[in-house]
């Protein structure tokens, strides 16, 4: 089947973009040699799992210039600017798009942001095949994203492993029970929460509150798209949400830093009371900010 017949599954399209893409990159650069760059690669910023299990809820800021439901969100993509303004207001990781043509991503964006940020960076991509994986490492990446349904749950296992061997995290992305359940028989540490049915793109807010009592303890848990407002963020942590990862909300933004402040929730002792308590409802002893 080519590109041009996914017509009705958006994902599928995007999949079906990433595996030609892969195939022109093999074709440049085959992997023997792309291994060599990953063993020659400077080691990132091992924290992208350490900093999601930090007291309270975790931010995965994204830096993205359009998507395929919304268009183009940031006409003006100054990448290194939003990605500093992100660090400077408080950001645990980032997020940076690399696909180039639904979300016009570029790995550029990856490789100088990683090198000019400290910290954890998650290459948000498509990946269909272990190559981009060994690509992440070469870029500078910590993380990877890898979605569940565009991955078999032996593929998933494969790819959980070979990110483990490579020393980066892995964003195992779900949409519902089944995928769900794919993702923690593969021993994924990280799940994704996604509100987005990537099938249509349309958004259930509440979906990553409807499977979050399915996800054991230990595994983190991240809310993802749909994210707008305190409301959101503090809805999410009182219900166990350990991170969110938010990109349209804060590139479209005037004041990117002020805008992630003022997303962050007012986290409230037991007794209903203004305080600072970690993931377990302890009073934590870190600053608010």
């Amino acid at each position: 089947m080519t590109e041009t017949e996914y017509t009705d599954n958006i994902l599928e399209r995007l999949a079906a973009s990433a595996s030609a893409r892969v195939a022109r990159d093999k074709a440049s650069l085959p992997l023997v040699e792309l291994k060599k760059r990953c063993a020659d690669a400077r080691d990132a910023d091992p924290g992208f799992e350490a900093a999601l299990r930090k007291p309270g809820l975790s931010f995965i800021c994204e830096v993205k210039r359009a998507s395929p439901s919304k268009g183009l969100i940031a006409p003006d993509f100054p990448y290194h600017s939003v990605a500093r303004d992100y660090a400077a207001a408080g950001a645990d990781a980032l997020s940076v798009l690399t696909e180039p043509t639904y979300f016009l991503g570029d790995d550029v964006y990856l490789r100088e942001i990683a090198r000019a940020v400290p910290l954890p960076v998650l290459r948000k991509d498509f990946t269909v095949d272990a190559y981009q994986i060994y690509q992440a490492k070469a870029l500078g990446a910590s993380a990877v994203l890898l979605i569940c349904a565009i991955l078999d749950a032996g593929t998933l296992r494969d790819f959980l492993s070979i990110a483990d061997a490579l020393g980066l995290a892995a964003l195992t992305e779900v949409h519902d029970e089944t995928e769900l359940e794919v993702a923690l028989r593969a021993g994924a540490r990280i799940i994704g929460v996604n509100n987005r049915d990537l099938k249509t793109f349309s958004v259930e807010p509440r979906n990553c509150l409807r499977l979050r009592a399915s996800i054991p303890q230990g595994t983190l848990c991240v809310a993802e798209s749909g994210i707008s407002s305190r409301a959101d963020t503090e809805l999410l942590l009182e219900n166990g949400v350990d991170a969110v990862l938010v990109g349209e909300a804060l590139m479209r933004a005037e004041d990117r830093g002020a805008a992630l402040r003022d997303l962050r929730p007012i986290e409230r002792t037991p007794d209903g009371n203004p305080g600072f308590p970690s993931k377990s409802g302890r009073r934590g002893d870190y600053e608010h900010e």
